[in-house]
C-alpha cells in the first residue's frame, strides 16, 4: 500500500484492514501501521481473473499461468498466485476437451480457493493456498466430499504430492515457483486419473527475480536463469519505430548472432560502445548500459 517491505509476525495480533475497516488477528503488516485482510487483498482481481480463465481458448495450462501472472496487477508474492493456478488447471481441462469442464466448476473451485488460501500461511500452516487450489479443481472433477470415499481420498493424494513438490522449491517462498511446480504435478495427475494428456511445461525461464521481496533462490530454483556468463540483456527501445536490438545471450559465442538490424537504430557512438563490450566479453550491467546509451529506464520493453 505504502510501498514498505512487509512485516511477518510469529504470533498474530489484532490489526484494523485498511480498506474495509473490520479488526482482526493479522500476522502480516507493514511498518507503518497499514494492513489489508484477505477479502480485500485482490478483492478487484478476482473477477477478472474469473473471466480471464473463463473465457481463454488456450489448452496449455502453464501458458494460461504465465499470461495471467504476468498482469501488472497480480503480486509477486500472494493468494491471487492460487487462483491463477487452479483456474490455469481448469480451463486447460476445460479446452482440451476430454472431461466437460464448465464455468460453474471453475469459479466452484476458485471460490473455495480463497476461503483456503490465506496470505502468509504458506510458512505458518505448511500449507501454500496452491496445494488446495488445485485440490479444488479435482475435488470439483471427482465430485469429492467428507462423505465420500476414493474421490475425497485421490484429491488428497493428488494436493500430498504438490505439497511435496513445493516443500522441495521452499527457501524463501515463491508463489511463482509454486504455480509451476504445482501444475507439473497436476498434469501428471490427469494423465494418471483422467487418462488427459495436457500440455508440458516448456524450459520456463522466470523473470520475476528482481521483484522477490526476501530475495531470489537463484539457482538453487529450476527456473532461474544466471545472468553473469549467460547475460540475458533486456530489450532496448532507442524510438517509438525501433526493434529489439538485443537478444538473449546464452554463451560468449551468441554475441556473433546480434541482428545486424541494430545498425540502423545504433549511432556511430553507441556501436563502438557495443562492439568494444562484445570483444572483451565481459558483463553487461544493465544500469551501466543504459547509462552508457543515455537511455530511460522508461524506454525499456520488457
Amino acid at each position: 500500500m505504502c510501498g514498505q517491505p512487509l512485516d511477518y509476525f510469529s504470533v498474530g495480533k489484532e490489526m484494523t484492514c485498511h480498506q474495509c475497516g473490520k479488526t482482526e488477528i493479522g500476522n502480516i503488516g507493514c511498518p507503518n501501521g497499514h494492513y489489508v485482510c484477505d477479502d480485500c487483498h485482490g478483492k478487484h482481481l478476482f473477477e477478472f481473473l474469473l473471466k480471464d480463465i473463463q473465457t481463454t481458448q488456450e489448452q496449455n495450462p502453464f501458458a494460461i499461468a504465465e499470461h495471467l501472472m504476468s498482469h501488472e496487477k497480480v503480486p509477486m508474492l500472494g493468494c491471487e498466485n492460487a487462483w491463477i493456478a487452479g483456474g490455469a488447471f481448469l480451463a486447460a481441462l476445460k479446452n482440451e476437451g476430454t472431461l466437460t469442464i464448465t464455468d460453474d466448476q471453475i469459479s466452484e473451485a476458485l471460490h473455495r480457493t480463497k476461503r483456503q488460501a490465506i496470505g502468509g500461511y504458506c510458512g505458518l500452516t505448511g500449507i501454500c493456498g496452491i496445494a488446495p487450489a488445485l485440490g479444488a479443481c479435482f475435488s470439483v472433477i471427482l465430485g469429492a466430499g467428507c462423505p465420500k470415499d476414493q474421490e475425497t481420498a485421490k484429491t488428497m493424494n493428488v494436493v500430498g504430492n504438490i505439497v511435496h513438490a513445493i516443500a522441495n522449491l521452499t527457501g524463501p517462498c515463491c508463489c511463482k515457483a509454486f504455480v509451476r511446480a504445482a501444475l507439473t504435478e497436476a498434469v501428471a495427475s490427469a494423465q494418471m486419473l483422467f487418462n488427459v494428456s495436457l500440455a508440458a511445461p516448456d524450459q520456463i525461464v522466470c523473470t520475476y527475480s528482481a521483484r522477490h521481496p526476501h530475495e531470489c533462490r537463484g539457482d538453487k530454483c529450476p527456473y532461474y536463469k544466471q545472468t553473469d556468463n549467460t547475460t540475458e540483456i533486456l530489450s532496448i527501445l532507442l524510438s517509438s519505430k525501433c526493434e529489439k536490438y538485443l537478444k538473449v545471450r546464452d554463451s560468449q559465442n551468441k554475441w556473433d548472432e546480434i541482428n545486424e538490424s541494430e545498425h540502423e537504430f545504433v549511432t556511430a557512438e553507441e556501436q563502438s560502445y557495443l562492439e568494444e563490450v562484445k570483444a572483451k566479453g565481459q558483463f553487461i550491467d544493465q544500469d551501466e548500459l543504459l547509462k552508457e546509451l543515455g537511455i530511460n529506464k522508461d524506454e525499456i520493453q520488457y
